[in-house]
């Protein structure tokens, strides 16, 4: 009897797979550059690839990876070694990390450029800004953010100095979503959204106080105009229709007058200078009144979104980064790192994988967003 000539017949097949990771070795390319005498006595020598930067250096895989658990992972230094040598099976001294962040923010200039003039040129972009340590003290980190694009910069100041020198906002001239902090109003070339998210916070807060039931009312109103926004969004209707969005502002006022009826001036006492002091619930209804278009922008503009939520999301990582990695120890590092996270957070958006991004930007090619129309 031959072998398995008498095996039963196949009824069935079963599969499975098991993805694994390859071992991780290092792999060295030796380069060498040969030097030559004509006959003249001329000696000329070949050159060196832009990689091969000192008699035996770590290329561009590596350095790549060393930045992205910098800016993208958040790790220290000191762990970020530890990690790049189990892995590699090699040594990898701090001061390189600690250079790598530096060198990768000096080949993105033409990122920066490209980044801030395509953010300038958005129909609606997202700001925000949030406080930082910098050599001790505290600066602020400003964000500028669209689905696709990210922008962020660093500054000892938090008002109009800082914003100019972000360099988004001087010439922006789309929708600026933001939290209503008041430099933003500075800029009257665009036309400003306030963040609802934020006023639906405030408004929970103002409803717990005595006599302030307008803000739960102003509340829900906030809740369902933002319901019907979305419907319509996602409906890929162009704009709401006129009638419904006339009902909903026509509540909006009406709600806004019961809260002044339910807040009228303090009076004045005798001898009393400048204005009275408000209460917090105050405040906000002032600014309810005083920028009523822009609290509505996101029903009568669809292109607008009813939070500020991208650039929350965006600049989250500032407080990751102080919190896992402590403060930067000076302002160009800072800047450093924040211009090579704006480049790995715009890849990402973009459907790049960041360490190939990284990766092209250490071999001298950097990654950059696709030129904007004319």
């Amino acid at each position: 009897m031959r072998w398995g000539s008498d095996l039963a017949p196949v009824v069935g097949v079963e599969a499975r797979q098991v993805f694994d990771l390859p071992e991780a070795r290092l792999r060295t390319t030796e380069h060498r550059a040969e030097r030559r005498r004509c006959g003249c006595g001329r000696v000329t020598a070949g050159g060196f690839p832009g990689q091969a930067r000192a008699a035996a250096c770590y290329g561009p895989g590596v350095r790549a990876l060393a930045a992205y658990l910098a800016v993208g992972q958040h790790l220290p230094v000191e762990r970020a070694t530890e990690l790049l040598a189990c892995v590699l099976g090699a040594p990898v001294s701090t001061g390189l990390l600690g250079g790598l962040v530096a060198e990768g923010a000096a080949g993105l200039g033409g990122f920066a450029e490209r980044a801030r003039e395509q953010l300038a040129r958005a129909e609606v972009a997202h700001f925000d800004e949030t406080g930082a340590r910098v050599a001790g003290r505290l600066h602020w980190v400003h964000s500028a953010s669209t689905a696709l694009l990210s922008w962020f910069a660093v500054h000892p100041k938090r008002g109009v100095a800082a914003m100019d020198a972000a360099g988004v906002l001087p010439g922006f001239t789309g929708v600026a979503v933001h939290d209503c902090w008041s430099p933003y109003w500075r800029y009257t070339r665009a036309a400003h959204a306030l963040c609802g998210a934020h006023l639906l916070r405030e408004l929970d807060e103002a409803a717990g106080q005595p006599g302030q039931g307008w803000a739960g009312e102003l509340a829900e109103w906030l809740s369902v105009a933002a319901g019907q926004a979305a419907g319509a969004r996602a409906a890929g209707a162009e704009r709401l229709d006129p009638g419904v969005v006339d009902r909903l502002l026509g509540r909006y006022d009406q709600i806004l007058a019961k809260a002044h009826a339910a807040n009228p001036p303090p009076p004045r006492r005798p001898g009393q200078r400048g204005r009275p002091k408000r209460s917090a619930a105050v405040c906000l209804l002032a600014r309810l009144a005083t920028h009523r278009d822009e609290v509505c922008r996101f029903l009568v503009d669809l292109r607008v979104p009813f939070s500020n939520n991208q650039a929350e999301r965006d600049i989250r990582m500032v407080k990751l980064q102080q919190k896992i990695s402590g403060c930067w120890r000076t302002p160009a590092g800072a800047q450093a790192f924040l211009t090579v996270r704006s480049y790995v957070s715009t890849a990402r958006k973009h459907g790049v994988n960041p360490l190939a991004a990284l990766r092209q930007l250490f071999e001298g090619n950097a990654w950059l967003p696709a030129p904007s129309p004319p």
